[in-house]
């Protein structure tokens, strides 16, 4: 995987063919742009039922590729369902999903499934990666420790989004949800809506600027 280069502009993402964009999912964007300089890998985690299908779907220019099933009697026994009550499918593999960002930078987003028993194909999905973008339930924020500690065992630079869902409690400022999640200062946090392609571009531009900022000659 090529590194992200430093001269990538925060910007939105590029415009492609009729058929292609952000959430487009269109079955005609398939090939790789042709203005793709860098390819990066990007890891999309978080604890069951974050929102990480949805904002990979949200942004995808290439019809995304998922691996759910309908959760089972037997996997709710076992999976914790408070907050999540309506989900009816989870992700036992990946998500997969593909943006463009100006510069000739495509991500390569990869979903992980959220669960404890699939911890076993973390280190295959997060091989090659260069970052990941943990997202956080503000209804479950105790759920998201196993992600974060994985995360960070890992060595993987990340960011944090706080997926907003409208029934989440209110967490009363940046420091304090950074001490709630126990975040150090450099590590970013930003507030996405996983369902809007715009607000998610933003999450994923937090994370690459990120990169960027930590190891300016290897972005090169």
């Amino acid at each position: 995987m090529a590194s992200v280069p430093s001269n990538t502009p925060d910007a939105r993402p590029a415009d492609h063919a009729e058929d292609t964009g952000p959430g487009s999912g269109a079955p005609g964007a398939v090939h790789r742009p042709d203005a793709a300089r860098d390819l990066v890998k990007i890891l999309v985690a978080g604890p069951f039922g974050v929102g990480k299908t949805t904002l990979i779907d949200s942004v995808s220019e290439i019809r995304p590729l998922h691996t759910e099933e309908p959760l089972s009697e037997a996997s709710a026994r076992v999976d914790d369902l408070a907050g999540v009550r309506d989900k009816v499918t989870t992700t036992v593999a990946i998500d997969f999903g593909r943006i463009s960002l100006p510069g000739g930078v495509v991500l390569y987003l990869f979903g992980t499934p959220g669960q404890e028993r699939f911890r076993s194909l973390w280190d295959d999905i997060a091989h090659g990666a260069l970052g990941a973008l943990v997202l956080v339930d503000g209804r479950r924020l105790d759920a998201s420790f196993d992600v974060l500690g994985l995360v960070e065992e890992s060595g993987l630079p990340y960011a944090v989004a706080f997926n907003a869902f409208p029934d989440a409690p209110r967490h009363h400022g940046e420091e304090r949800l950074r001490r709630a999640l126990d975040l150090e200062p450099s590590t970013p946090l930003v507030t996405c809506d996983a369902r809007d392609a715009n607000s998610s571009v933003d999450a994923l531009l937090a994370l690459v600027d990120h990169l960027i900022a930590r190891d300016p000659a290897e972005a090169r």
